[in-house]
């Protein structure tokens, strides 16, 4: 059963959300991910953050550029955390999808990541923290590459 669910607004986002995929993978953390837009198919995105905690999720990742709406909907339907990745997919090459993430209002949180691939990458070791609190295989894999960090 997934423990993060990963939900990106476009399929042209995937080559970017890989590498979130990718960190999840190699901490050992069970996941899925779901395209979903927030302007396209919000139905969807409704659907999908109200059933995640039924469905095992504990952390919400959702990946989005130019208007990044699909973070704070997806957090404005659930109590999960969310933590959103803002992309590089217009001409503001992210700074737009990064206000938008970072400017929620007081009481519907989205934690805010770096624009692009780091960012989606440090999503997934964000979300190995929060899951590392509970479960002691993902904190001692996170524990393993923090560690591993310092030879490099």
């Amino acid at each position: 059963m997934p423990l993060v669910g990963v939900i990106m607004g476009s399929s042209s986002d995937e080559a970017v959300v890989q590498e979130t995929v990718d960190v999840l993978d190699q901490m050992g953390i069970e996941n899925e991910v779901v395209v979903a837009s927030a302007h396209r198919t919000p139905e969807k995105v409704m659907a999908y953050a109200q059933a995640a905690r039924d469905n095992g999720i504990e952390v919400l990742i959702a990946a989005a550029g130019g208007s990044a709406g699909l973070p704070g909907v997806v957090a404005s339907w659930t109590t999960l955390p969310v933590i959103g990745v803002p992309l590089a997919s217009s001409e503001l090459n992210g700074i737009d999808a990064l206000y938008a993430i970072a400017q929620m209002p007081p009481g519907i949180p989205v934690a805010c990541v770096a624009v692009g691939s780091w960012g989606a990458r440090n999503a997934a070791f964000l979300a190995a923290q929060i899951l590392g609190i509970k479960h002691d295989s993902i904190r001692a894999a996170y524990d393993d590459y923090r560690a591993g960090l310092k030879n490099r």
